[in-house]
């Protein structure tokens, strides 16, 4: 018998609520994983509660715990699960915090930026990051996040030719940065490693991988979120 799930997402504030509603199964939790991660992109913060939702195979909970390990170093981290105490233990070890609606999840620990593919993405992502790092007192990762969140966007500016997300949060790890692009383009980019010096372009990825501290991509039903965190530099 055909099964699925099917969410609600409402918005609130500080954090958007995802209801979801259903059977999960084998056959529903490859698609509920890339429904996940498209809503988690699109509206984070956000808490998840599966009271509405019945399980009757409990291997299928690893589709969270995908989920919970894809979007760790996300910029808002990832979702929070909302579930009654007295049915929390099968979710303790998908990798989610547990959590109320009480659970102190802020949009003080994150900035957002929507973004068209033109001249002046960049500059505008580089405002953000510079604007975040004054905020949260973090002035010595703004060197090496401003030139990772600069080969972000112009990778989509130049690539995926789509609007994006800029999003740069304030992680749990002390002074670290981490950072996020969304976009609506399905194309993955490719590290190859270092390119031979004569080459024209293909350095951007480069960039990365040489000054964050890690980095990676997700992709998404719609598209793709390019993350990265960014540690200080200091300097010696």
């Amino acid at each position: 018998m055909p099964t699925d799930v099917h969410f609600l997402v409402a918005a609130d504030d500080p954090y958007a609520i995802v209801r979801l509603q259903g059977v999960l199964d084998p056959t529903s939790a490859e698609a509920l994983r890339g429904a996940l991660l498209s809503v988690v992109a699109d509206r984070t913060p956000a808490v998840i509660q599966v009271t509405g939702m019945r399980i009757d195979d409990p291997t299928v909970l690893s589709t969270f715990g995908e989920v919970a390990r894809e979007t760790a170093d996300w910029p808002a981290g990832h979702p929070a699960i909302s579930v009654p105490q007295a049915f929390a233990d099968p979710w303790r070890a998908v990798g989610f915090r547990l959590a109320d609606h009480a659970d102190r999840l802020s949009a003080d620990d994150l900035l957002r930026a929507d973004l068209e593919p033109l001249t002046g993405a960049a500059r505008r992502a580089r405002e953000l990051v510079t604007e975040a790092c004054a905020r949260w007192e973090l002035p010595a990762v703004a060197g090496p996040a401003c030139i990772v969140v600069t080969e972000l966007v112009n990778n989509v500016v130049a690539h995926a030719h789509t609007a994006m997300t800029v999003l740069v949060g304030r992680g749990v790890d002390g002074d670290h940065l981490h950072l996020s692009v969304r976009d609506w383009s399905t194309a993955l980019p490719v590290y190859a490693g270092p390119v031979p010096t004569t080459s024209y372009g293909g350095r951007g990825l480069l960039l990365i991988e040489s000054v964050a501290l890690r980095w990676g991509v997700t992709d998404l039903p719609d598209g793709k979120v390019v993350w990265s965190v960014v540690a200080p530099d200091y300097d010696d």
